[in-house]
């Protein structure tokens, strides 16, 4: 019997302009291959996604700091040729927080969890987030939201420098305004400094006691709520490498058990009735053992295709199954299981994984984006190159800069 409903297609939606998003690439595989009709609403024409087979159409996104209507106004006119309900898969939190507020909208042309719209961006929010750890009893770094240029340097100070400092809405910062979502403070000036570049980022400074990255301190746990709260598919999952190394996105990521990070996604999304997919990075403290929660994202996580059981279940296929009406069978976790970003790891795919391995870009079944994204990957890295020797070579695009050169924040998770 064929696993989903393949009548109903999905629609992959992604605001982020970043070329090297392997995450939107696995869920077009992994909806495709399931024989789902696959359109994808992303800047897709020059990346390597868009040269998978399994890409049913392309459709141009809505521009970047797209507001809730220009999102709705692009989403509506993909309905009309689509012509049929679909499954709609948000892949980065912008996507994500627009989906869930448009809900009652969107409707009956897509298909999304039932949930409260406003719960994608409170969790999201790196300011409510410490809140809602709060009132779930979820360990959580010492998180403070200075309202002062003075109070910032104090609370730097309070909290032991290095402090993290994050903007609590990033996907408000603008483009080209050379603002991280995450940065690592090393002098309460420093704090004060970025303090005053508030009302260009858009959304409050905070500041996040550091806990210091170290040899299997970085996890992560993917999974997928289904109607009932359940939390289905997926699993938790450890960093072996960083890139950059120590503060960086995973690179090279295993399925390893892992109990207490378990308890924890269960009890934080079951307190919040959260319902749909999400991706959820801890760092375990080196003097407490605790695991403390750093980012809550309500949408697929760039690995989640680490999280494929035995039945051939991952958090992607669970969400079409679940708002199809089907059932999620259970195939059982296979640990060992690991995942490479071949671009950022390249010897790692010579290391040996008992439990079968999953690379970002090949498959031998979709070969053209592997071959995409090193002539991509190649251009991007000359560049730089030329243009930190001094050439007169254009500098990337600031979506290529972020993915090539991902600041403490894009997944790092150092306290972020």
């Amino acid at each position: 019997m064929q696993l989903l409903d393949t009548r109903v297609p999905a629609v992959v939606l992604r605001v982020d302009r970043n070329p090297f998003h392997h995450g939107t690439l696995g869920a077009v595989r992994s909806l495709g291959r399931a024989g789902v009709e696959v359109h994808v609403v992303a800047d897709e024409s020059r990346s390597p996604v868009g040269r998978s087979r399994y890409v049913h159409r392309l459709h141009t996104p809505p521009p970047p700091g797209a507001s809730a209507d220009d999102v709705l106004a692009v989403l509506r006119r993909v309905a009309d040729r689509i012509a049929r309900p679909a499954v709609l898969v948000p892949m980065d939190d912008a996507s994500a927080i627009a989906a869930g507020r448009l809900r009652d909208a969107l409707a009956p042309s897509y298909l999304l969890p039932e949930m409260p719209g406003t719960l994608p961006g409170r969790v999201a929010d790196k300011a409510e987030l410490a809140a809602v750890c709060a009132s779930a009893d979820v360990p959580h770094p010492e998180t403070l939201v200075p309202d002062s240029p003075g109070r910032a340097a104090a609370d730097a100070t309070r909290l032991g420098l290095p402090v993290v400092a994050k903007w609590s809405r990033p996907w408000l910062l603008p483009a080209g305004s050379g603002l991280r979502s995450t940065l690592l403070l090393r002098s309460a000036r420093q704090a004060r400094e970025l303090y005053l570049r508030r009302e260009e980022a858009g959304s409050p400074l905070l500041l996040q006691a550091y806990l210091p990255p170290g040899p299997d301190r970085d996890w992560f746990f993917h999974g997928y709520a289904d109607r009932s709260g359940a939390v289905r598919a997926g699993g938790p999952g450890v960093k072996r490498l960083a890139w950059p190394r120590g503060a960086g996105l995973t690179a090279v990521g295993g399925w390893v058990p892992n109990p207490r990070v378990r308890a924890l996604a269960e009890r934080l999304t079951g307190e919040l009735g959260y319902r749909g997919v999400f991706d959820l990075d801890f760092r375990r403290c080196h003097t407490t053992g605790r695991y403390h929660l750093l980012d809550f994202n309500p949408r697929p996580g760039a690995q989640f295709r680490l999280f494929e059981d035995g039945a051939g279940l991952d958090v992607v296929r669970a969400l079409h199954l679940d708002l199809t009406g089907r059932p999620l069978p259970y195939g059982g976790p296979v640990t060992g299981r690991a995942f490479v970003v071949e671009n950022y790891a390249p010897f790692a795919v010579l290391r040996a994984a008992p439990g079968g391995r999953e690379l970002a870009w090949y498959a031998s079944d979709d070969r053209a984006p592997g071959r995409a994204m090193w002539s991509l990957w190649a251009r991007h890295v000359s560049g730089r190159l030329r243009e930190r020797l001094g050439g007169v070579a254009a500098p990337p695009s600031p979506a290529a800069s972020r993915a090539a050169s991902p600041s403490l924040t894009d997944d790092e998770k150092a306290s972020s």
